[in-house]
């Protein structure tokens, strides 16, 4: 039995996944937030983008299980004794990768799906010396001829693997249409309905977007039972492996940092538009000054701070893993404590106008305490800026990793994020030959990531902001909740 591990991120998103059910559970229950967000559920760039942070989501918590493997008992242990837990943390990720290419690493760089090393060694060949690539360790090593077998062996895995994700696809397929099918009177309208777009709801997008999600992954699944799929790195470490460890790195970064500023920006928000006077000015005076200093040195200095305390504190800390994991929570509370301003000076704006509103002006007349207005009257009323800015806040402090990761500031060298990555390829890209696939991937795997969310933040920010236009329901829409259609006339007028 392995011994878990509890990291500090690891409870915090934990913590999180559970506020984002109780949210769920609480916007089922208000009409209100139901018809919001079942305008965001009627977007179809949203729902598939949803899909994809789904897939991203899962990767993250499944790396987030953290544990340490039991060992096998010493030779001529007593049979009480203790059992004796190794001492490098895995995750759940890593339990399902063991045994795969992606964990093997290899001496040095290897490019994508290749059989031999990147950089040419002295090999003793026949007791002579003689420069050549030399073969890999685990990519392509079940190969005789990688010379006149290569290209088969890669399409013929290609093909075992597009046809697993095929498989899955129309698992999937036959699973939502037998839930949708009581909706919709039977299997066969259902289909026909879903082929054709005529749901509520955009399931059709949803579904394709599943498809080549999973079609991707089973190519990638059968490409990496016997090579590597996006080459090595320096250090001969798998690069898709590295990519998928980094997911864990890019979520906590943008969940945790935006919930880190949500206190103080909507504690001195509020405060300073209900009370205005003194206490305006002085909180004015605070962010004011915060935003005067460079985010970057003040981000540093903060860092840098942090870092002193882990060096000199060696004994809070049993494992590395432990070590590098405070330093991404820290860091995480760091960023959020210094990047507040931009979502007070929001909510101030918006309380300045709530507060001579007649409701306010009569709790405030019936005697009604100051923190009882701000709670019952004001928060309610701002928190679909506070959502807003949380969803477009997720993919900017994404991107603001990787350039403090890119300064030397960022994550423990030894985490894995998409700025260490990029950091890595940096003199990479000037070889000759040129070392690409590592920096491609962590752009592929960004820009996969940072869209997704910035589509879905489009589709929150319009259907919870009172100022956005309001939805306009389709055709078929129409006709399902029976609104008439305009005339011609009308139309043209």
């Amino acid at each position: 039995m392995p011994k878990f591990v509890f990291l500090w991120t690891d409870i915090a998103l934990f913590l999180l996944v559970a506020a984002v059910l109780f949210y769920v559970w609480r916007a089922r229950r208000s009409p209100t937030l139901r018809a919001t967000w079942a305008k965001v559920a009627r977007d179809a760039p949203a729902m598939s983008s949803a899909v994809v942070l789904l897939a991203f989501v899962v990767v993250g918590l499944l790396d987030s299980i953290h544990y340490r493997p039991q060992l096998p008992p010493a030779p001529g242990a007593a049979a009480g004794a203790p059992p004796i837990y190794a001492p490098a943390v895995q995750s759940a990720l890593d339990g399902l990768l063991h045994g795969t290419v992606l964990t093997r690493p290899e001496k040095t760089y290897s490019k994508p799906l290749a059989a031999r090393q990147f950089t040419k060694e002295t090999e003793l060949i026949d007791g002579r010396p003689l420069r050549d690539f030399p073969r890999l360790r685990s990519g392509g090593a079940h190969l005789e001829n990688p010379e006149t077998e290569l290209t088969g062996d890669v399409l013929r895995r290609l093909a075992w693997g597009l046809a697993g994700g095929a498989v899955a696809v129309l698992l999937g397929g036959l699973v939502l249409v037998g839930v949708l099918s009581r909706s919709y009177g039977g299997w066969r309208q259902t289909f026909a309905d879903v082929a054709c777009g005529r749901t509520e709801l955009p399931w059709r997008a949803m579904w394709m977007t599943y498809a080549v999600l999973c079609l991707c992954t089973g190519a990638i699944v059968g490409l990496a039972s016997g090579y590597h799929v996006f080459g090595t790195d320096r250090t001969g470490n798998d690069v898709l492996w590295q990519a998928l460890k980094s997911i864990r790195t890019a979520l906590v970064i943008g969940s945790l940092t935006t919930l880190a500023m949500l206190p103080p920006a909507i504690g001195f928000g509020l405060a300073a538009g209900y009370f205005k006077g003194k206490v305006d000015d002085a909180i004015q005076y605070i962010y004011t000054t915060l935003t005067s200093i460079p985010g970057v040195l003040l981000v540093a200095a903060c860092a840098l701070m942090m870092q002193v305390y882990i060096d000199t504190h060696p004994d809070l800390f049993d494992t590395s893993a432990a070590r590098a994991d405070l330093r991404l929570f820290l860091l995480c509370m760091i960023l959020g404590l210094t990047g507040w301003s931009g979502l007070c000076r929001l909510l101030r704006a918006e309380t300045l106008k709530l507060r001579e509103l007649e409701y306010v002006q009569a709790a405030r007349a019936f005697g009604v305490s100051h923190w009882r207005i701000m709670r019952r009257h004001l928060l309610p009323n701002v928190m679909h800026i506070v959502l807003i800015t949380v969803v477009l806040e997720f993919s900017g402090l994404v991107l603001y990793e990787a350039v403090l990761s890119y300064l030397g500031i960022g994550v423990d060298p030894g985490m894995n994020s998409f700025g260490s990555m990029i950091d890595g390829a940096r003199l990479e890209m000037s070889r000759d030959p040129m070392v690409w696939w590592n920096l491609l991937t962590a752009f592929i795997f960004m820009l996969a990531l940072v869209l997704s969310a910035n589509l879905f933040a489009d589709a929150v920010r319009e259907a919870f902001d009172p100022r956005a236009r309001r939805y306009r329901p389709g055709g078929w829409l129409k006709k399902r909740i029976g609104v008439p259609a305009k005339s011609e006339k009308e139309a043209a007028q």
